[in-house]
């Protein structure tokens, strides 16, 4: 590990997808950082003050400066630590733009659809089920333009788009086992499953990724 030393932080929560990807971002890039979990019951004096408008995980604080909202968070991660790793971000404008595109439909479509689907009357989960249907097939398409045939929506490594949705993998397997779906199904989706499965392989993801079970009982739990 290299990079950030004594002077990163990281503020989180370990259920949080958007902490997740920061973590992700950081182990993939090989970036050291000190990592504080926060009680979101009980969110501590640093939280409050590092995010003072919105009050939530994750943030990020560099030299003593904070970093709020998970992706302008990764886009900071690969510029401050450009010489660390792999680059999160094609050099290629175009590409990048395509990037934060699908990576906003990720958080404005797929995010509100798992969580309707998941928390709701049986009518609103219903309807939910059929956005992360439609959200899926969606992304499907997009890791077969972005991939160009190869295993991540970055090509040959993980990228930008892998994090953000990576991010959300273990949500997703935490959803179907409680609703009894697969989101990710091989036999409809078998570009993602295929990712799915690479994605959670890599040694960097493994070493952050929260359990499904674990994520499951947090939810029912709510």
């Amino acid at each position: 590990m290299a990079g950030g030393g004594g002077d990163l932080k990281m503020l989180g929560m370990w259920a949080s997808p958007p902490a997740l990807r920061v973590r992700l971002a950081l182990s993939l890039k090989g970036v050291t950082y000190e990592y504080v979990e926060e009680d979101l019951k009980n969110k501590s004096d640093l939280l409050l003050k590092s995010n003072p408008v919105h009050n939530k995980v994750p943030v990020l604080i560099h030299g003593g400066k904070p970093v709020c909202e998970s992706l302008g968070i990764l886009e900071y991660i690969d510029e401050a630590f450009a010489g660390v790793g792999p680059s999160l971000l094609s050099a290629d404008p175009y590409e990048r733009a395509v990037a934060r595109f699908w990576g906003a439909f990720i958080d404005e479509t797929l995010v509100k659809a798992m969580y309707q689907a998941s928390w709701g009357t049986k009518e609103e989960k219903e309807e939910g089920k059929k956005k992360v249907t439609a959200a899926v097939e969606t992304l499907e398409g997009a890791l077969r333009e972005c991939s160009k045939g190869k295993p991540f929506f970055g090509g040959d490594s993980a990228g930008y788009l892998d994090v953000v949705l990576g991010g959300l993998l273990a949500w997703v397997r935490a959803v179907d086992g409680m609703q009894g779906l697969k989101i990710f199904d091989p036999s409809t989706m078998p570009l993602l499953a295929a990712w799915a499965d690479s994605f959670a392989a890599l040694d960097e993801v493994e070493a952050v990724m929260p359990d499904v079970n674990r994520l499951i009982e947090f939810a029912r739990a709510m």
